[in-house]
């Protein structure tokens, strides 16, 4: 695959009774993907309520459902998206609550997820999502238990091109949230392993919730690294750390800092080369905005997936070039030499301030912006300066065709502070 997915959960955004325009909000927006979270058929709550008695008419029809259901259900949702030339990459089972009271629902949720595989095989999808069993299994039982629940999933899936990805989750202790099964990157490790190595195949991987990771305080790149090319799919979610909400990336912020390591999160994923699917999922963003504003949340989430894609694919696209040079002569090209100089060395960089020109800084020769009229149009020019826009127009109105490409500081692999010598800085002035 020559590029990962960007992927749109649908919930908060979809109306699964009139999803039209939902739907088509999503589609001007940009997205052509979008994950089946089959809890929109069967949620947490649905699951929550069986057995219980007072409940009105409706909520008694749903917890009364046979599991069969849903493939129904859910092949019915996805045709209609079909007409709008929607796929899914990606599919969710339903779930447990955190908190659940239930500790007998095993034989439930192995069934929905039996027809989770049935409803991936016939729509083409070829991911499952599938969280562990936790509810009232003691941590010396969870990996017997989640063995022989995974291996009879394995079994029910042989001859499809279903793979079941195991999910990092965490646990509600008292209304507190700690780290709970394959939270911990070297258990999750060692369970895809021997379940692939008794099945022999990769039927098994993992997707990694941004989200439980920064309830759990982990540090992300550690995780990263430790699950490496085990992980297909990353659920891009904001909270607090404390609460778990899903937000739009970005959006969590005190003392305008994120509450979110994203640094971490993209030195992991870029240390794995990580190509597989990128999940959106801004539930509580989306249902609190107004549906007058739904469209422009869409763009933002629209472009806020492509900045990901962009950040982890980063030194990949710098590696696409066979010749680059710079624009611009302060940090953030000092940051590029420091980090991809070597790797990726430019012919030289540019500046708008006449004063460096024929001078040089971290090795490289400044030039005036004119000498970018003698490059071949092959040869990238990589604007290391914030004000990408603005020198973007500048060189197309100078006639450039060759590629434009920006470069961003912000997730480097290491950050270099030092500032441009004083001294160096008065002489190119009395140049």
């Amino acid at each position: 695959r020559p590029s990962m997915n960007l992927i749109c959960s649908p919930k908060g955004i979809i109306d699964i009774e009139r999803p039209g325009q939902g739907l088509g909000d999503m589609v001007r927006a940009g997205f052509e993907y979008l994950s089946l979270d089959l809890s929109i058929f069967w949620s947490e709550y649905d699951l929550e309520n069986i057995g219980k008695s007072s409940l009105n008419r409706i909520a008694r029809q749903r917890v009364e459902r046979k599991p069969e259901e849903l493939y129904s259900l859910a092949t019915a949702f996805v045709e209609r998206c079909a007409r709008e030339n929607l796929c899914f990459p990606i599919a969710m089972t339903p779930r447990l609550l955190r908190n659940t009271k239930h500790s007998d629902l095993t034989p439930m949720l192995l069934a929905l997820a039996k027809e989770s595989i049935r409803v991936c095989q016939r729509i083409g999808c070829n991911q499952l999502v599938v969280r562990p069993l936790f509810a009232g299994i003691s941590d010396s039982d969870l990996w017997e238990q989640n063995r022989a629940f995974y291996l009879e999933l394995a079994d029910y899936a042989k001859g499809t091109e279903v793979q079941i990805l195991l999910e990092n989750q965490c646990k509600d202790l008292n209304g507190h949230l700690l780290r709970g099964v394959c939270a911990d990157a070297v258990q999750a490790t060692a369970w895809i392993d021997e379940l692939n190595q008794v099945i022999g195949e990769e039927r098994f991987g993992f997707c990694m919730d941004v989200g439980v990771c920064n309830l759990c305080g982990q540090n992300m790149y550690d995780f990263i690294v430790t699950l490496g090319e085990r992980i297909k799919a990353v659920i891009l979610r904001d909270c607090n750390g404390t609460r778990e909400v899903s937000l739009l990336p970005f959006t969590s912020v005190a003392e305008c800092q994120p509450q979110t390591d994203w640094l971490n999160l993209f030195r992991g994923l870029r240390k794995v080369a990580f190509d597989g699917d990128l999940v959106l999922d801004f539930v509580d963003t989306a249902c609190a905005f107004s549906p007058i504003l739904k469209p422009q949340l869409m763009s933002l989430a629209r472009a806020t997936a492509e900045f990901f894609q962009w950040q982890i694919e980063l030194e990949r696209k710098l590696g696409q070039h066979k010749s680059r040079v710079l624009f611009g002569a302060g940090n953030m090209c000092r940051n590029y030499m420091k980090c991809y100089g070597v790797q990726y060395p430019p012919l030289y960089t540019c500046d708008n301030n006449s004063a460096l020109w024929g001078t040089e800084f971290e090795g490289l020769l400044i030039k005036s912006p004119e000498c970018l009229k003698e490059l071949s149009e092959d040869t990238a020019i990589y604007i290391c300066n914030v004000y990408y826009r603005e020198i973007e127009k500048q060189l197309r109105d100078m006639g450039l065709k060759n590629p434009i490409e920006f470069f961003n500081d912000e997730y480097m692999p290491s950050f270099h502070f030092d500032r441009i010598d004083a001294k160096t800085r008065r002489s190119n002035q009395e140049k």
